[in-house]
């Protein structure tokens, strides 16, 4: 029997900066019906993500707005329980941009890929096999250009993406520098992730720490925080260095807009090249990113971590966390599957 009932998260008020938990609301709708040409999905995981501050922020952006009253925007795994399509069926596994909530009924247009083989767990489809490992993937290989023996440096390195980088980077045969908060989170890097050198950004000795680590320079930098990390950074580039601007963590609020160093000058007289991209705008790469991507899994050349959190009830305060450190890995959150 089709469920008839659907709990969601909607966008109760706009922020300014972080999302905290009193911008959200639970709800309960009726599930619409099914169009010609649209599935009905059961959600096993949602996702919580850094970029969800930028989809619900009056500030300028990428994409559309989450409007006031509109279902929380997020990636979500599950399974097709019906079908109006002929290329899904029932009992298929898809990621896609479903929202938080139980259930979706939505067209194909919502749904980024089919999961075509399912001996990994689901969950590793909106983490190291989703949306950060793929960025994580795109971001290097298009953007920072890697060569074997470069420094790759990447800033927030024990988070889902960060780490993906270091990875990644070593696995193409670069030297992985990371950059984490805290000793805890830099053992991450070198213990679990494999890092060749982790430095902490809270020690007051980063800047020495970062030159120590680095004594040939920062071929390629992948930025995910801004500001006074990447600061310390730019001073360390090579000639010919590929910047990839994929975040921003650091800075709380883009209103009023933070001042800081300029980097034109390290660009300028290093010849370096500084670019920022969004994962959603590269879907012709995502079978390619996934399927590598799972090879590494499955050769044990990619690891990671996951941060779940039980229920839907929990989703409204779990964007807050990212940016306190307080996650444990790439969050998620796990609905009970009924």
């Amino acid at each position: 029997m089709l469920p008839t009932r659907n709990r969601q998260i909607l966008l109760h008020s706009r922020p300014n900066g972080i999302p905290q938990a009193e911008n959200f609301r639970l709800a309960e709708s009726t599930l619409p019906p099914i169009g010609d040409g649209q599935v009905l999905v059961r959600h096993h995981f949602l996702s919580v993500d850094p970029a969800m501050r930028g989809w619900v922020n009056a500030v300028t952006n990428y994409s559309d707005l989450v409007p006031i009253g509109g279902v929380m925007r997020a990636f979500a795994a599950g399974d097709v329980i019906e079908s109006h399509h002929p290329d899904y069926k029932v009992g298929d596994y898809v990621v896609g941009m479903l929202g938080w909530q139980e259930y979706s009924v939505v067209s194909t247009r919502a749904i980024r890929y089919k999961i075509a083989q399912l001996d990994l767990p689901l969950s590793l489809y909106l983490g190291a096999l989703g949306l950060n490992g793929i960025t994580a993937y795109i971001g290097l290989t298009k953007f920072g250009e890697p060569k074997p023996g470069d420094t790759v440096v990447v800033s927030s390195a024990a988070g889902s993406v960060g780490s993906a980088v270091g990875q990644i980077a070593k696995a193409l045969g670069c030297r992985a520098v990371g950059i984490a908060g805290g000793p805890q989170k830099v053992r991450w890097c070198l213990d679990e992730f494999g890092f060749d050198a982790a430095v902490d950004y809270k020690s007051p000795t980063f800047v020495a720490d970062l030159q120590q680590a680095c004594p040939q320079g920062v071929d390629v930098y992948f930025d995910n925080t801004s500001g006074a990390i990447s600061d310390a950074v730019l001073n360390s580039i090579t000639f010919g260095a590929r910047i990839v601007i994929c975040g921003t963590a650091s800075v709380a609020s883009w209103d009023p807009w933070p001042a800081g160093p300029r980097p034109e000058r390290h660009l300028l007289v290093k010849r370096a090249k500084m670019q920022g991209f969004i994962n959603l705008d590269h879907d012709d790469l995502y079978a390619e990113s996934v399927e590598q991507l799972s090879a590494w899994v499955r050769n044990g050349q990619l690891h990671y971590r996951e941060d779940i959190l039980e229920g839907l009830e929990q989703a409204p305060g779990s964007i807050a966390d990212l940016y306190t450190g307080a996650n444990a890995g790439k969050r998620l959150i796990r609905l009970k599957v009924v």
